[in-house]
């Protein structure tokens, strides 16, 4: 299996981050409202291979940028 190195920035690592996470949300979202078999099966597999992908780089970012870079709040201070 090939295999993809990159070199983040602390916000390209977040926005990759948030934009996982708001993937995730979306496909759980799907498995858990539609009524087409095909559909969930389809994107829970996927939602398999994606939270895999999602505890990958969430750990590999914290361990590198701290816990903030996992901070997706926007409530002002």
């Amino acid at each position: 299996m090939k295999s993809l190195t990159l070199d983040l920035t602390r916000w390209e690592a977040h926005c990759i981050l948030e934009a996982l996470t708001e993937l995730d949300a979306k496909w759980a979202n799907i498995c858990q409202t539609s009524q087409d078999e095909d559909e969930v099966a389809d994107y829970g597999n996927d939602l398999i291979e994606l939270r895999l992908t999602l505890k990958s780089v969430k750990e590999k970012a914290i361990a590198e940028f701290g816990p903030g870079v996992a901070n997706f709040d926007r409530t002002p201070l």
